[in-house]
């Protein structure tokens, strides 16, 4: 295998606004406030809710995969707001597609092995966020995503997502595999 060329990412602070096509940022509301738009949006319509708390070690700023989940939301966020960073790339399945057809910029579609027609994400498209303080990210159905990634040895972040989320629920794409491409980020 060729080796892989690595592109330098610049991590950029997450905003309501610049997050906003992959999912909510969601920071801290006073106690009492009412439901609205302002808390997450989520959708565990297709199973058993799981809320737990995974320890993640050695997740270096850098990754050459990204994953989806088509039938869920996600939330993500690291206990004791220390500093993280996710790559996003915009959601792309595709309702009702023959595999083998091609889009309009050429991309062949692809079938999940959970069932799904999307479309890889586009490397040009990639982004870094970094997530500071007590917030946490609801990730939005479909949204490509790599990470938590972060520069400590370990870290403990909350994930609220289905039971079975990573069994059958979980397409992932290689930039190493198919665009010979690994991801750096630069804070």
């Amino acid at each position: 295998m060729a080796m892989a060329k690595e592109v330098k990412l610049k991590a950029v602070e997450v905003t309501p606004e610049g997050f906003a096509p992959f999912g909510q940022v969601i920071s801290c509301s006073a106690d009492g406030d009412e439901y609205g738009p302002h808390d997450a949006q989520l959708d565990l319509s297709r199973g058993i809710p799981r809320f737990h708390i995974m320890k993640l070690e050695d997740q270096k700023l850098k990754f050459s995969t990204i994953t989806h989940h088509a039938s869920v939301t996600q939330c993500l966020g690291s206990i004791g707001g220390q500093n993280w960073y996710l790559g996003v790339a915009k959601p792309s399945i595709l309702e009702d597609q023959i595999a083998n057809d091609n889009n309009d910029k050429g991309q062949t579609v692809k079938k999940s092995n959970c069932g799904h027609y999307y479309l890889p994400p586009n490397p040009d498209e990639v982004i870094v966020f970094r997530v500071c303080g007590s917030k946490f990210l609801k990730l939005n159905k479909g949204t490509w995503h790599a990470g938590p990634l972060f520069k400590e040895k370990s870290m403990d972040f909350y994930n609220l997502e289905l039971s079975d989320t990573n069994e059958v629920d979980h397409t992932t794409h290689s930039f190493r595999k198919n665009d010979g491409l690994i991801f750096v980020i630069e804070d």
